[in-house]
């Protein structure tokens, strides 16, 4: 039966090596993840080709530490999920290369799943009672996404960004204020000090298509803001840098997502991706959900960021509408979403 059916996620876009096993698209029996983050600080940020190198490392260890934690063997999964794209090429052919070996030895049907559809789905894992159709913003280091969700597996999107992704935008706003990388989380904690309203950054808007996204032109406000106070002599208080920056992003990010709400009179709404993990976000969005009496669903931390339970759960769906790849599944660093 499909809520009996075991699903092996494996999931390498970027900097993260995961393996999980989800039975029955909502329950987790593991969740493994072996984060590169600590080698990737003494560079800025992700080095692509040490990526690829580690996932190469630690890919059959985490696998076969997520079916022991499951308490299964591979004989007794039904698929194989793998994240195919978007993400970095070198580090999505290492898990898309083990996820074809593991089917082609065994006979295990093999499922590409896209990075950004395993994020939306990471909101059934702990809210079973979500079923389409919802609205769901998608805001991680590589992508801004605002996606209309009609059915399981189909995606509509309404806007997207237009050059930097919010969660780019923190990574390098934390760098130029010397908070260092990863970005995001930085900002978050540093911005608990600040004042929001201590510099007037701005909100940017793009008028050709009122959901899509624009954060360069904040980003180089900041800059702006910085080389002003250097060149003044005047001292920078990094936590109100810090929040008056996070509150712009979220700004834009709430009233996008809430005039897409209200326009598709859509009534549920989820958030995903890494940058869901911020508290500013997560608390303005669900106010605003309260206010317009939209229910809010938004993934634990944990299940924000990259991991492979995602990857099995979105690939679960796939699977139950007869979706499947052959081993000339390859890696598309660029992988439009709703395209296979």
């Amino acid at each position: 039966m499909m809520q009996d059916l075991l699903i092996l996620g494996i999931e390498s876009s970027c900097d993260e090596t995961a393996a999980a096993v989800v039975k029955g698209g909502r329950t987790v029996l593991s969740n493994v993840i072996s984060s590169q983050i600590d080698i990737h600080t003494l560079y800025g940020g992700v080095v692509p080709e040490i990526a690829s190198r580690k996932h190469t490392e630690r890919i059959n260890q985490v696998i076969r530490q997520a079916l022991q934690e499951a308490d299964v063997t591979l004989s007794d999964i039904d698929a194989i999920a793998v994240t195919y794209g978007p993400g970095l090429v070198g580090a999505l052919l290492v898990g898309v290369a083990e996820a074809k070996a593991l089917s082609f030895a065994t006979g295990i049907d093999l499922i590409g799943v896209h990075h950004i559809e395993g994020h939306i789905s990471a909101n059934y894992i702990e809210h079973t009672e979500l079923e389409p159709p919802f609205m769901s913003l998608v805001v991680s280091g590589g992508h801004t996404h605002l996606v209309n969700v009609p059915a399981y597996g189909e995606y509509e999107i309404l806007g997207r960004t237009r050059d930097d992704a919010a969660g780019e935008a923190f990574d390098k706003v934390a760098r130029a204020i010397g908070l260092g990388y990863p970005g995001g989380p930085k900002i978050d904690l540093a911005a608990r000090e600040g004042n929001p309203d201590a510099i007037a950054f701005p909100r940017a808007h793009v008028d050709a298509s009122a959901y899509d996204f624009s954060f360069s032109g904040l980003k180089s406000a900041v800059l702006n803001y910085l080389n002003g106070c250097e060149m003044k002599g005047e001292t920078i208080s990094v936590p109100d840098v810090a929040a008056s920056f996070q509150k712009a992003v979220v700004d834009v990010l709430v009233t996008n997502s809430m005039m897409a709400c209200e326009e598709h009179s859509c009534k549920k709404f989820a958030l995903a991706g890494g940058v869901a993990s911020n508290s500013a976000l997560r608390h303005a969005m669900e106010e605003a959900c309260r206010e317009r009496g939209i229910d809010f669903y938004v993934p634990s931390p944990v299940f924000c960021t990259d991991n492979a339970a995602m990857i099995a759960v979105a690939g679960y769906y796939e699977y139950q509408k007869g979706i499947r790849s052959d081993l000339t599944l390859n890696a598309v660093p660029n992988l439009p979403l709703g395209e296979r």
